[in-house]
């Protein structure tokens, strides 16, 4: 689409814009699919349609909501990296259109067998080729790590396709879909973290500001990428989990930098330092569960990363990139700061759940309405703000 076309574009408003369709479906689809697979879960675990089972949750959790909001994060981003064009109108309804083919694939995997596995595995292929088309014309060569990140997670869902005939390669694959996300978290949640805290503060208290991006920014991105690549190849060696237990720790170093408590009277800006703590120790929960097996259960850390650093943080993201590009205030009414307490009050259930495992079940169906009723919340409340035009 050029300069004109996309002045003169008069289609639907949900399609002017990638954060618009992705964000508001996104939210739709985690708001349905976590439930569901709770409700079977805690019923017996019977697989629903043939198909609905563990692999279908943990699949639909990280290739369907996340990756959905991933896309519209990106697809809104990259054009104010590169100075191009943003992807709108018919190539970006074709775009959700590959992604909503998706997950109604895999809803039918039971019944057009391979054919699934190829529909579902389009979306992120064409997002990756479309990501790195815009960064290389852009010559936007800083953000090439995202361009690689996009490219693993595209990897990584072919790969957790082929757990029939290669369960070991299916299962590297899954650790790749955690480990690719959660560096994502790790790199743009740490731009725009200190980024929108130094905005706040500037407008409200000028005494104090984040700590510029520097040495120990750089160390902790460092070894977060490096625990992570340990424990996606060797899961369960005891130096993985120190790597992992110290990836941790240095995130939280770095976030202590950014000044989070001069700026949590806003909502909008404290829900990013939260996403970014649940990040940290899910790390630290990660690298214990290696090392103290019997102590840790790994699902508390794995639902710390999924619930507590996802879930936290795409909404800490949809909330504001949707107010400031549709020409809102970027201020948390009671709404939002409803929903940031659901999607916290998910991850610390969930948590909680993995240790307290007689409880598991009540547990189990507290954390799938907190998480609900925080993505269907965004869906309501942020919906109309989705499919209108942009605010004069």
């Amino acid at each position: 689409m050029t300069a004109a076309e996309l002045r003169a574009y008069k289609g639907p408003a949900l399609f002017s814009f990638g954060f618009r369709p992705f964000f508001l479906f996104g939210a739709l689809w985690a708001a349905l699919a976590a439930p569901l697979w709770a409700a079977i879960y805690i019923a017996g675990g019977a697989e629903l349609l043939g198909q609905i089972g563990r692999d279908w949750h943990v699949h639909e959790m990280l290739f369907g909501y996340l990756s959905a909001v991933v896309a519209g994060f990106l697809l809104t981003a990259v054009p104010n990296w590169t100075g191009r064009l943003p992807v709108a109108g018919a190539p970006l309804a074709a775009l959700f259109g590959l992604w909503a083919a998706g997950r109604l694939a895999m809803l039918a995997a039971a019944w057009i067998g391979p054919a699934a596995a190829v529909i579902d595995s389009a979306f992120l292929v064409a997002l990756a080729a479309a990501l790195w088309r815009e960064v290389a014309a852009g010559r936007n060569w800083r953000n090439l790590p995202v361009c690689v990140l996009v490219s693993g997670l595209a990897l990584a869902n072919i790969g957790t396709h082929l757990r029939g005939p290669y369960p070991a390669l299916a299962d590297v694959a899954e650790r790749l879909a955690l480990s690719a996300p959660a560096m994502l978290v790790a790199l743009i949640g740490g731009r725009i973290t200190p980024s929108f805290t130094l905005n706040w503060l500037r407008q409200h208290d000028g005494r104090i500001e984040p700590e510029p991006f520097g040495m120990v920014d750089r160390a902790a991105l460092v070894g977060a990428g490096a625990a992570l690549l340990a424990w996606i190849a060797a899961p369960t060696n005891l130096a993985t989990g120190v790597l992992v237990s110290i990836g941790g720790l240095g995130l939280l170093i770095r976030m202590s930098r950014w000044r989070g408590a001069a700026a949590a009277r806003e909502p909008l800006v404290l829900v990013l330092h939260a996403g970014y703590a649940w990040l940290a120790a899910a790390l630290a929960l990660l690298g214990g569960s290696i090392l103290a097996p019997d102590v840790i259960p790994r699902t508390a850390a794995i639902h710390a990363l999924t619930v507590g650093a996802f879930g936290v943080m795409t909404l800490g993201v949809m909330t504001r990139a949707t107010l400031g590009h549709t020409g809102r205030a970027r201020a948390a009414n009671r709404l939002t700061t409803a929903i940031y307490a659901a999607v916290n009050a998910a991850a610390l259930l969930r948590v909680a759940a993995a240790f307290a495992l007689r409880a598991q079940g009540p547990l189990l169906a507290a954390v799938a309405l907190c998480w609900a009723a925080a993505f269907l919340g965004f869906a309501v409340g942020y919906g109309p703000l989705l499919t209108r035009p942009r605010l004069a």
